[in-house]
């Protein structure tokens, strides 16, 4: 019988029933209008994590931009930050699907085997067990996506060569799809965090790979996103900022949002 992760989150961060939740998806995916087009196809994206009422409509423009490509994606290298288990490197499952009120998605174990040749991975099911960061991207990815496997890294005290490193190994072609999953600045005045967060964004698109944990909860992901980004010449684009301020009312303590899509120069 296949080990299941099952949704630790469902209800807390994001609608239980599959109805309203699909539902609450489609409204977001629609509505969602992204800046411009761009030329190229979007290789990968930065999307915020919290809970749906507060980032979800941010993230459904990353989500939006991947336009008719999405029909070619047949996997998804998924990176976040641990949050509630110390972890060294980078940390994949051992189960075979993770659930959520909208069904299973199935883990693409060959590539889990060869990420895990890699020294900085390891197997840690206690980094998942509990791990909202991951979570809360699948329902956006299966509302999208016909037919996905899913690579789901925890990401903790590793270097931004070293998550280069992972996503050099599973960078394929347009099969594949990567995602790093990261909320901005976190519980500082509104016109504070939109002045660390603007610098933030700069940071970002101009693909310098040195963000700190006071900017981003995933900023070793994402360093190592922009490492790659870096040396493949990608094109960065913003889609959105804001934060909990303008979501959800209270501008005394926020948490910064951001959403992001990357594309590869058309050689």
């Amino acid at each position: 019988m296949a080990a299941v992760r099952p949704a630790a989150v469902a209800g807390l961060f994001y609608p239980q029933s599959p109805a309203a939740l699909a539902a609450q998806l489609r409204s977001w995916l629609t509505s969602a209008t992204p800046d411009r087009a761009t030329a190229g196809r979007t290789k990968a994206v930065i999307v915020p994590h919290a809970g749906y009422v507060y980032s979800g409509a941010i993230a459904a423009t990353a989500y939006r931009r991947l336009g008719e490509a999405h029909a070619d994606i047949e996997r998804v290298v998924l990176l976040a930050p641990a949050h509630r288990v110390a972890v060294a490197g980078l940390a994949l499952p051992s189960v075979d699907a993770f659930e959520t009120p909208l069904g299973a998605v199935e883990l693409d174990r060959p590539a889990l085997a060869a990420a895990l040749t890699l020294g900085p991975v390891t197997e840690n099911d206690d980094a998942h067990a509990l791990e909202h960061s991951l979570e809360v991207q699948l329902p956006f990815l299966q509302s999208l996506l016909p037919r996905f496997r899913l690579v789901p890294f925890a990401v903790g005290d590793a270097s931004p060569a070293e998550v280069a490193q992972v996503l050099e190994l599973l960078w394929g072609g347009p099969e594949t799809l990567i995602v790093v999953s990261s909320d901005l600045s976190h519980y500082h005045r509104y016109e504070e965090a939109r002045a660390i967060d603007s610098s933030s964004a700069r940071t970002v698109l101009s693909l310098s790979p040195t963000l700190t944990y006071r900017q981003a909860c995933g900023a070793m992901p994402i360093n190592g996103l922009l490492t790659v980004a870096a040396h493949r010449a990608m094109e960065a684009e913003m889609l959105d900022l804001r934060n909990s301020g303008d979501t959800a009312g209270d501008r005394a303590r926020v948490v910064g949002y951001g959403a992001f899509a990357f594309t590869e120069a058309r050689g």
